[in-house]
């Protein structure tokens, strides 16, 4: 490798202490996160400059198989940035904080998740799965605090009783969710990442994040599908 990385100074290494601790976070503060870093340390800061001091720490987490990688958040489009283990896509890698049967709940929720319409699966419907678990059945309530534990650690995220992938889930688990659902997992046809709640055209079957339906359709007088042009029938969010 004849580029030389750029050093990694006591910014950055502050930069990716703190970013570890959360696991994942918002554009606009890994934003002021950067700025803070810089200011603290002493260190060269420019405010468009986020992207390459990330390169940076990137290029030093290399031979650990750590990523910071940078996602949207499928519900309102925001940025993310989140620490990835690349060596671990599977959920392997979760193994090391769950028990056997909440990773099987886990599983479960997932494929209710990711081969629904939506992108959604409502409480009722996972917590119907929790007494036909293989590996130790769980009583409804012991498994509404493993759903709880799975919002808290942003591996799920909730609303009004319907559970969705995370953006912090979505961003680790990518590849594995494309490798084991290749009949249901499709990615956005705007900004080709995984997309779990989307809308699919109607005669030609792609898929696009919400964010990215509203963004496209903006700027055209009759929405039609970016693919086969057939007429967009669905609401624009």
């Amino acid at each position: 490798n004849t580029v030389m990385a750029a050093q990694m100074t006591d910014a950055h290494r502050r930069f990716l202490q703190v970013l570890m601790s959360h696991g994942i976070m918002e554009g606009s503060e890994a934003r002021k996160l950067h700025r803070h870093c810089c200011d603290i340390h002493k260190v060269y800061y420019a405010h468009d400059k986020l992207d390459d001091f990330i390169s940076t720490i990137n290029s030093h987490l290399q031979p650990l198989f750590m990523q910071i990688r940078k996602g949207m958040s499928e519900g309102d489009g925001r940025a993310h940035y989140a620490l990835v283990n690349l060596a671990e896509t599977e959920i392997t890698k979760m193994a090391s904080d769950y028990t056997e049967n909440e990773l099987e709940l886990f599983r479960k929720a997932m494929d209710l998740i990711i081969l629904s319409e939506n992108g959604f699966a409502s409480s009722t419907d996972i917590l119907n799965l929790a007494d036909q678990l293989k590996t130790k059945k769980m009583k409804k309530k012991e498994a509404e605090q493993v759903l709880k534990v799975f919002v808290e650690d942003k591996w799920l995220s909730e609303s009004n009783g319907e559970y969705t992938l995370h953006t912090r889930c979505i961003m680790e688990m990518e590849q594995y969710i494309l490798s084991n659902y290749q009949d249901a997992a499709r990615k956005c046809n705007i900004c080709h990442s995984l997309a779990i709640q989307s809308q699919v055209c109607e005669s030609c079957g792609i898929g696009m994040h919400l964010p990215c339906v509203r963004k496209y359709f903006r700027a055209q007088t009759e929405p039609r599908c970016p693919q086969c042009n057939d007429f967009w029938s669905l609401d624009i969010p």
